[in-house]
């Protein structure tokens, strides 16, 4: 337990997170912890260091004059913790082989590729991948289960390194049967937003920015499903539409099992990214993955 005085690493974690998203919703947010467990961890850190930290309004919350100092001796201690944890978990494999753990449609469609060039390239080097969802990925790489993590949500924690390593587009998609194949115009994003979807699960890349890319309230999913088969299956058999990556229904596509429906006014892009703790540039396997993907 900390002593007198000590702060706990997930109440310096939140503080940085506040001053980085610009307030306390947002903050607690990026670290994934409840509004009202971060209001009473921040009330608890003020009362350890006996200083106002943020000051509370009911326009939102910002980081104090004090605070903004506290923050910066707060980060130097976050990201020494979480070099320590990765070293741990570096420590603990017995191999020493390079972790990586990766959103579902990276997983599925780029990675294995990614690896099998590393091999190639650097036959000394091990990996092994293991697969989650985008949120699963951010909890895997700081708590030192993986030294690289790839992500294709719209939020990276403002405590983790990222690069950007492509982009990837999102299609709608429909069984050839279904009223919207028979469009020229296509759908607009406010259709999208009042459609129910066959959609991915809580915490996916794809579910997370499809939240964030359709403006407004969504309607509720037609069916939450947990791997980008089990939507391409769905849909296929007709129960609706869906949002997903190309590289998830090409092959669907390509038989005429799926048919693809434009949006209105353009596509949906996202962005791709590597994501790791530590120093600014990974080092050793995780740097020769990351010159990997980037070369290729």
């Amino acid at each position: 337990m900390s002593g007198p005085g000590e702060p706990s690493i997930a109440a310096l974690r939140l503080l940085v997170a506040v001053a980085d998203e610009g307030g306390l919703g947002a903050g607690a947010r990026a670290v994934g912890m409840a509004q009202s467990n971060a209001s009473r961890t921040l009330a608890g850190l003020e009362q350890r260091l006996g200083l106002a930290l943020v000051a509370r309004s009911a326009a939102g919350s910002s980081v104090t004059r004090d605070g903004e100092l506290a923050v910066e001796w707060a980060r130097d201690v976050v990201r020494c913790v979480d070099r320590l944890m990765q070293g741990v978990a570096a420590l603990r494999s017995e191999d020493r082989e390079l972790v990586v753990a990766a959103s579902m449609t990276i997983a599925e469609y780029l990675a294995p590729g990614w690896l099998a060039t590393l091999r190639r390239e650097h036959p000394e080097v091990g990996a092994r991948m293991v697969i989650h969802n985008s949120a699963d990925v951010i909890d895997d790489v700081r708590h030192g289960r993986a030294g690289l993590g790839f992500v294709e949500g719209p939020l990276v924690p403002p405590d983790m390194h990222r690069q950007r390593i492509g982009t990837d587009r999102l299609v709608v998609v429909v069984a050839p049967d279904h009223p919207w194949a028979e469009r020229r115009g296509g759908v607009t994003v406010e259709e999208l937003a009042a459609t129910p979807l066959v959609e991915r699960e809580p915490g996916s890349g794809t579910r997370s920015f499809l939240d964030q890319a359709v403006p407004g309230d969504r309607a509720r999913p037609l069916v939450e499903l947990p791997s980008n088969g089990a939507v391409v299956a769905a849909v296929a058999a007709g129960l609706g539409p869906a949002v997903l990556s190309i590289h998830a229904v090409l092959s669907g596509l390509v038989a005429g099992r799926l048919l693809a429906v434009p949006i209105t006014g353009g596509g949906i892009e996202r962005a791709l990214h590597a994501v790791w703790l530590g120093r600014p540039e990974p080092a050793g396997p995780a740097a020769l993955l990351l010159a990997t993907i980037t070369s290729a």
